[in-house]
């Protein structure tokens, strides 16, 4: 069995991310949107509505961050606020045609440049990394669920 090298990954994973957002919004001239914005709109697909604090509970953010996010999403377009019909004390959220546009935009760039940067990769290089995808997805939940757990605690 092969020691995994968690400090490796963990120091690999960030600058990655970081790294195709960068050249993912130069290569499509997109706006700055911060992660945790990009975060909001994911959870958010069209014709979806939710309460802040449902969306808080579901990306495990407080009510006060998710609050502040929403607030400079709106200044931006990104997102609409409205009043419940049934009950006017609750306010929904749904993304904005522009947030899904821009999303799209972002998720069109990422795939082309993951594309072109892997061709240049070895063959069994590019075999790796496809056979690490569902461990990775694996892991993402995992932590996912450790977070969850932390949190109850």
């Amino acid at each position: 069995m092969t020691d995994l090298d968690a400090a490796r990954l963990a120091s690999v994973i960030s600058p990655l991310r970081r790294t195709l957002l960068a050249a993912a919004r130069a290569t499509e001239h997109l706006p700055e949107i911060p992660d945790a914005q990009i975060e909001i709109i994911r959870a958010l697909p069209p014709d979806t509505v939710v309460a802040s604090g449902e969306l808080a509970e579901q990306l495990g953010l407080s009510r006060s961050t998710v609050s502040n996010l929403l607030t400079t999403m709106a200044a931006g377009g990104l997102i609409e606020r409205s009043t419940r019909s049934a009950d006017r004390r609750h306010i929904e959220i749904r993304t904005t045609a522009r947030a899904h546009d821009l999303f799209a935009r972002f998720d069109l760039a990422s795939s082309a440049l993951v594309t072109d940067a892997a061709a240049t990769l070895s063959e069994a290089d590019r075999a790796a990394l496809a056979a690490a995808l569902p461990a990775l997805e694996r892991l993402r939940e995992a932590l996912q669920a450790l977070r969850t757990t932390e949190e109850t605690v």
